[in-house]
């Protein structure tokens, strides 16, 4: 069989393999983008964050999250079954994989459905789901196959009863209660979603301490606030085994001696790099213990015509960084200059609330010895918190007192995904403080709790106006 010649082929069609493509494509190169999927999107849009975050929005219209603190606790909404739920997820992947589609066809992007394999540094072996077989050549590769749940002897994932992450949004029935075994990003996410349908949940994690990245004050507000939503925390425990008893419940064994009943099981666990069965060594590559390829600043690999993108190089993992990698990865390798996705970026942690970031915790400071200071805002003391009945909500400025240099903004909160971004925008133009007081935003609005945040900071600092000098202050 003839090989079938391009100027890139890019293996994955996730978020980072996807914006790769296009980019490469634009750039007036002759692109094909290999996906094993017969529907294009990768783990990003199937499995991953799309899908997860609608259900999320789903469970929170559903279970009337959203009113309870207007009309009571007692209050709940309608309720939804778990066809109603699986439809859901349905409409907005299948729209969201015509729009992609769309941009791929508009970019005339080849799209090869199949499982790629490297058969050596240029050339790619694509096994079509009929059993067939093509083989493309490239000037440039880019690998960009995300990750993979992985198996475990002690967990007898049967995709019914005891679920991993990648089968987690084919949930076959909506149990009654529910083990969620990993306090990571993903375990609490979950927790928080399905302790809303009163469905009773237990989280077992190994740690003590939950997302050590994250603000600790804001992980105690989170924790206190899933456990009012009826969650069961054991924290420092294992799994020692897991069954299916008589076909219809789950026994789980914990490191303390505990068992657990229940319906359903969800392993959320860590996820490795989706590299196994890719022929990475007979391109020259050799992933590490996870799966992930390592890259340099322009994201190629060892081998300079190889790039690699997304998950499937680690941390940060996030679908927002993947997209800038992709392209920026592109940009490259068609020769056009670039600069590296700037540090300041933000995390969204889709938990009940959200928590958002960017820049350090008040730890990172304290570990690396500098000098910082927190002004705080609630939610409940703005007219928009006691509006939408918030009253956990946050934002917590953590700034230079010499200047008042904005280092860092964490919010826990209705929104707080969305509000971050203002944050961000300051952080990056190297604001201070001074700037929320200053400046006039909507009202009522969420982001004047930056305005109650900056107010709090001064306070602290013995300043009652912004811009005012620091001179007289205790220790100046």
């Amino acid at each position: 069989m003839e090989d079938e010649r391009f100027d890139v082929v890019v293996i994955g069609c996730g978020p980072a393999g996807q914006h790769a493509a296009t980019r490469s494509a634009r750039a007036g190169k002759l692109v094909a983008l290999v996906d094993e999927r017969e529907v294009v999107g990768g783990q990003c849009l199937h499995v991953g964050t799309i899908p997860s975050k609608t259900l999320r929005t789903a469970i929170l219209h559903a279970a009337g999250y959203y009113e309870r603190a207007i009309f009571g606790e007692d209050h709940r909404g309608q309720g939804a079954t778990h066809g109603e739920l699986m439809e859901r997820l349905r409409s907005v992947v299948g729209r969201e994989v015509d729009v992609i589609h769309e941009q791929l066809e508009h970019a005339g992007v080849c799209v090869v459905h199949g499982r790629g394999r490297l058969m050596g540094p240029r050339r790619i072996e694509v096994r079509r789901n009929d059993g067939g077989f093509r083989f493309l050549v490239a000037d440039k590769i880019v690998i960009a196959v995300g990750s993979r749940s992985v198996a475990l002897e002690k967990i007898p994932f049967d995709g019914y009863h005891i679920l991993n992450t990648d089968q987690i949004l084919r949930l076959p029935f909506l149990p009654r209660s529910l083990v969620v075994v990993g306090g990571g990003v993903v375990g609490l996410e979950y927790a928080c979603m399905f302790s809303l349908l009163d469905i009773e949940v237990h989280l077992v994690t190994r740690y003590a301490e939950l997302l050590p990245f994250a603000d600790r004050d804001i992980m105690r507000e989170l924790l206190a606030h899933m456990e009012r939503n009826g969650v069961r925390l054991h924290p420092e425990r294992t799994v020692v085994s897991t069954r299916v008893a008589q076909g219809k419940q789950v026994t789980t064994e914990l490191s303390d001696g505990t068992v657990l009943d229940s319906q359903m099981l969800f392993y959320a666990g860590q996820r490795f790099g989706a590299t196994q069965g890719l022929g990475l060594e007979l391109a020259g590559l050799q992933p590490n213990e996870r799966g992930l390829i390592s890259v340099d600043d322009c994201y190629r690999t060892v081998v300079p015509h190889i790039y690699a993108v997304g998950d499937v190089i680690g941390f940060p993992s996030l679908a927002a960084t993947a997209i800038d990698q992709g392209r920026k990865a592109a940009n490259h390798l068609v020769g056009l200059d670039d600069v590296p996705i700037h540090p300041l970026f933000p995390f969204g942690l889709y938990t009940i609330p959200d928590i958002s970031m960017v820049g350090p915790t008040e730890q990172q400071l304290q570990r690396d010895g500098v000098e910082y200071a927190v002004g705080v805002g609630r939610y409940r003391d703005s007219a928009k918190g006691q509006i939408l009945g918030d009253a956990t909500g946050l934002v917590k400025l953590i700034f230079e007192p010499e200047n008042r240099k904005l280092l860092a903004v964490h919010i826990f909160g209705v929104d707080a995904t969305e509000l971050i971004h203002i944050g961000q925008a300051v952080m990056r133009l190297g604001g201070d403080i001074d700037y929320f007081v200053d400046t006039v935003f909507n009202y009522p609005t969420l982001a004047e709790v930056y305005k109650l945040a900056a107010v709090d900071g001064l306070h602290k600092l013995g300043v009652m106006e912004p811009g005012a000098p620091l001179k007289g202050l205790p220790g100046k």
